[in-house]
């Protein structure tokens, strides 16, 4: 881990040199309990000793000592003679939870406001990972799906997808004229829930190829898992990996505290 004092930005810092009414105190165990809250101070990492922590925040060993306990009393900490403080506060990455309807709108709206190149559309047998994942045997197969998608003539996303349980055969022709979950449901598909996963990754040649970038750039890469309940049991129907050209696409969400 780095340095306590390195882990946070300077405006974090300042705030325990304003002269304000919140005990230095608070503040202090305020800027270290958020810092654990989520994981920048890893699970079983030491704490600096009280005096290391009044030296690095230019506050009183009394300051630190009662912001520790403080940490202690929350059961974020655990304090032993001799050893030192640990924290034993086990972070855990928490999904963001937003309305489907709203996003399922969202996204139908862009593909409807956007050109799409497909390069591919038939039926084959998946990886193994994704087979496994809808639920198929070994040689059963679901529909393949490529595109390339546009605006004002500009490549932005790569959409690579695995779809199974669509009861009739579909064409380039559909995904060309259709957004996807319009053609899901004509077919029956009822998406009930939605898991999506971004995170970033390089541009193989392929994917640079096709959205006119460099290999090696950065892109955004996003998983989406459409599920459908049946009989009250969730089962994967689509699996869709997406690669976005940052510098032409934005995923921007817009969250609020639910009202009671």
């Amino acid at each position: 881990m780095q340095t306590i004092a390195e882990i946070f930005s300077e405006s974090q810092l300042k705030t325990l040199e304003q002269d304000i009414p919140t005990p230095l105190y608070f503040r202090l165990y305020s800027l270290l309990k958020n810092a654990i809250l989520d994981g920048t101070i890893e699970t079983g990492a030491q704490m600096p000793t009280e005096q290391q922590l009044a030296e690095t925040f230019a506050v009183s060993r009394i300051t630190a000592k009662r912001a520790m306990d403080e940490l202690a009393a929350e059961n974020l900490v655990e304090r032993h003679r001799g050893k030192g403080t640990h924290v034993i506060y086990e972070y855990t990455p928490r999904p963001v939870k937003a309305p489907l309807v709203g996003m399922l709108q969202e996204i139908e709206s862009m593909a409807r406001h956007t050109e799409v190149l497909v390069l591919e559309c038939k039926k084959q047998v998946p990886p193994g990972a994704v087979r496994e994942a809808l639920g198929l045997a070994d040689k059963d197969k679901a529909l393949r799906l490529v595109r390339v998608r546009s605006r004002d003539g500009q490549p932005f996303g790569y959409y690579d997808s695995w779809t199974s349980g669509l009861n009739k055969g579909v064409s380039k022709r559909d995904f060309q004229k259709s957004p996807r979950l319009a053609i899901f449901r004509k077919h029956g598909l009822k998406i009930t829930h939605v898991i999506q996963t971004i995170s970033a990754v390089a541009a193989s040649t392929e994917l640079a190829q096709h959205l006119e970038t460099e290999p090696g750039a950065p892109l955004i890469s996003l998983v989406r898992e459409s599920f459908e309940t049946r009989k009250g049991k969730e089962h994967l129907v689509d699996h869709l990996h997406v690669f976005y050209h940052p510098d032409r696409f934005q995923y921007r969400m817009d969250l609020e505290l639910e009202k009671n």
